[in-house]
């Protein structure tokens, strides 16, 4: 396929807000996880949580979008002179020919949960204040940021699980293919909310630490809270250090509802397509981001997609250690860790890992590598058997 460039990033995590505070993050190789503090405390855990979010308000032209996660993209929006680039592509290719295609898995339920603690106690009607369309309802995220960056293009939620904001790439990459539009705001934002911790706490996946991918004692998930926003074009466009979209790969097993198929079905479909669409071999990638959640099922499967892929040679790890899996917005969290990791030369070991699990074969890396990065490959995996695969590299 003809590359597609990513001319412009922006992230929020625990981390911190900003590329150059998550270059820092994953150098210095300091947790950002500290025990749940969101919500119900019995959850317990550790979650990787956005201390910024709880003063920033949206501006008022805005305000009929306010909830926890309009404010973390909003938040989001406001760093890495994105909105300059957007204003830069707005008058090259006109506010209607740029779309807005984002992934979340829960959007603004949160409010949704605030409305149902103080319904009406007679009739059980939510307050009248609760706006779901502009809140809760999936729709809103696209919504909001097409409202705070003046576009007026084709907008899409993607909502397939972990794998959502990954998606939001391959889906622009087609609406722009297609000539719907000249360029795209990809990406996604998933907030910190109370089904979320308890909905993997009931399926017993939150683990008592901070997590640690691909440790042989692993013991689940740590949930974080993240947003992140690229904006795709067919060209550079005189942007700094552009990063290209060279391939992507989109499969679905459809294995189970929430464990992963242990044959690595669609895992290992998902990289093959991805590395057939760039027209690469394996040996050509210099490192690939896990999705690499903690769990013990997760690890293994993709462990075994790795090195069914890779063989033992190509180094991996997950950074889900330093952010917390953060659902819908994983995808674009790591392909913002993956340039980082192309610009700096830079390869980002497993957070927290004593002892690698001892039956893995892939190469998992437990400390980080200061290596030349050309190419990688980032994996997101979703409950239902959604795997989406992309190769980015240096652009040409």
């Amino acid at each position: 396929m003809r590359p597609l460039h990513l001319t412009a990033l922006t992230v929020a995590s625990a981390i911190g807000t900003g590329q150059a505070a998550t270059l820092t993050g994953l150098q210095e190789r300091r947790t950002c996880l500290r025990p749940s503090d969101f919500g119900d405390p019995a959850i317990g855990g550790h979650i990787g949580r956005i201390d910024a979010l709880d003063s920033h308000n949206l501006p008022p032209g805005l305000a009929e979008f306010d909830c926890r996660n309009n404010r973390l993209a909003d938040l989001t929006l406001r760093g890495d002179g994105f909105v300059d680039a957007i204003e830069t592509a707005k008058a090259r290719h006109g506010a209607g020919r740029i779309a807005v295609v984002l992934g979340t898995s829960t959007a603004g339920i949160q409010s949704a949960e605030r409305a149902f603690r103080h319904r009406d106690p007679a009739t059980g009607s939510l307050p009248a204040d609760f706006d779901y369309r502009n809140t809760q309802d999936m729709f809103a995220l696209p919504r909001f940021v097409r409202a705070a960056l003046g576009l007026r293009g084709p907008a899409l939620a993607i909502s397939t699980a972990c794998a959502s904001s990954a998606r939001s790439l391959i889906d622009a990459a087609n609406l722009i293919r297609a000539g719907v539009c000249d360029a795209a705001v990809v990406g996604g934002a998933d907030s910190l909310c109370q089904m979320t911790l308890s909905g993997f706490a009931a399926l017993d996946l939150i683990s008592p630490t901070p997590c640690r991918p691909c440790d042989a004692a692993r013991s689940g998930i740590s949930i974080g809270e993240a947003a992140g926003f690229a904006l795709l074009q067919r060209d550079p466009g005189g942007a700094d250090q552009p990063i290209a979209l060279l391939g992507y790969g989109a499969t679905s097993d459809g294995y189970h509802m929430s464990a992963p198929d242990p044959r690595a079905t669609g895992a290992i479909g998902a990289m093959r397509q991805a590395l057939e669409r760039a027209g690469l071999d394996p040996e050509a990638i210099d490192y690939v981001n896990l999705h690499g959640t903690g769990t013990r099922a997760n690890d293994a499967m993709e462990d075994l997609a790795t090195y069914s892929v890779f063989g033992s040679e190509t180094p991996c790890s997950s950074t889900k250690g330093w952010t917390g899996h953060t659902l819908g917005a994983s995808g674009i969290v790591e392909v913002v860790i993956a340039a980082l990791c192309i610009r700096h030369d830079f390869m980002p070991g497993c957070l927290g890992v004593d002892t690698p699990d001892p039956d893995f074969r892939a190469n998992v890396l437990i400390q980080n590598r200061q290596s030349p990065v050309q190419r990688v490959i980032s994996n997101s995996f979703g409950f239902g058997g959604i795997n989406c695969s992309l190769v980015l590299g240096a652009a040409a």
